[in-house]
């Protein structure tokens, strides 16, 4: 079992004519990822990298079964990507592209609410269960198999997390990049009860960062929902000054919210494990697990 994707998941890349689509589409091949086609409108017909191309989303589902789709598409054209995903019924749609208007996600929010479909990002990484499933821009080289389950918000420090606990020996199950915009699709909070229920995964690694209250809804879900596996959390941008945003358009400290120490002391008073830095990740969890 894994968490939203594994071997048998069918992928298509809405972009895949384009430079970021067929470089990523060319290292999901590589990787072992079932990609059966790619869309792009005006190319229908003609095939990519080895695969068909069709011009709709739902062209692409009706002939191959298709059951998550990657967006490489341009900031003034993803929203209405990812619409089209959402019409045709795609279970998961993960969104690479950033500096999506905030009034375009808002409508993409508002869809989602009566829609079958679950979204990462905008501005995210993607997803990857270690050897089964990439979909997005991470590294596949620093990803082990394991049993440890990572979300976070930013892209880098998801890399050191992996990175550490791959040497740590631990490895991952899945690792979900949420992504880091104001507005966003799968939360802290919801992936957090895909892994509670995933018995391949003994640990959750969750990585925030100043702005916004997504950590702290995720210690109230965790006050709520106690779990049984240990979670261990780092918050980026302790020392970040209030007002300017620290790259991430969510990342800003703004009329007094949105701070490091406020999300650091939820995730304590939750039960959650406070990493002090980044570089004790890993090392982190392994106390954590070892004490049992």
């Amino acid at each position: 079992m894994s968490v939203l994707v594994n071997a048998n998941t069918k992928v298509i890349c809405q972009g895949i004519t384009g430079q970021q689509g067929t470089f990523f589409t060319e290292q999901a091949l590589a990787s072992g990822t079932n990609m059966v086609a790619g869309v792009r409108p005006g190319k229908g017909g003609a095939r990519h990298l080895g695969l068909p191309v069709f011009d709709t989303v739902k062209e692409a589902v009706t002939a191959t079964g298709a059951d998550a789709s990657v967006i490489f598409v341009p900031p003034d054209h993803a929203a209405q990507a990812i619409h089209e995903s959402i019409d045709a019924d795609m279970p998961l749609v993960v969104c690479v592209t950033e500096r999506i208007p905030v009034l375009d996600i808002v409508g993409i929010k508002r869809a989602l609410e009566s829609a079958n479909t679950r979204l990462l990002g905008p501005n995210c990484p993607g997803i990857i269960t270690p050897g089964e499933c990439r979909i997005g821009i991470m590294p596949q080289e620093i990803f082990r198999r394991g049993r440890i389950g990572i979300i976070s918000r930013t892209g880098t420090l998801t890399y050191e997390a992996v990175d550490q606990t791959s040497k740590a020996n631990l490895g991952q199950s899945t690792c979900i990049g949420i992504g880091a915009d104001p507005l966003q699709g799968m939360t802290f909070c919801d992936c957090l009860a895909l892994f509670r229920d995933d018995d391949e995964t003994d640990g959750v690694i969750l990585i925030g960062e100043i702005g916004g209250e997504a950590e702290e809804e995720a210690a109230e879900y965790l006050r709520a929902n106690p779990s049984a596996k240990p979670i261990v959390a780092y918050v980026a941008g302790r020392f970040a000054p209030p007002g300017r945003r620290m790259g991430h358009a969510g990342a800003i400290i703004q009329h007094g919210t949105g701070g490091a120490e406020a999300k650091i002391d939820a995730l304590r008073a939750a039960g959650v494990h406070v990493a002090e830095s980044p570089v004790t990740i890993g090392a982190t969890m392994a106390q954590v697990l070892a004490r049992g």
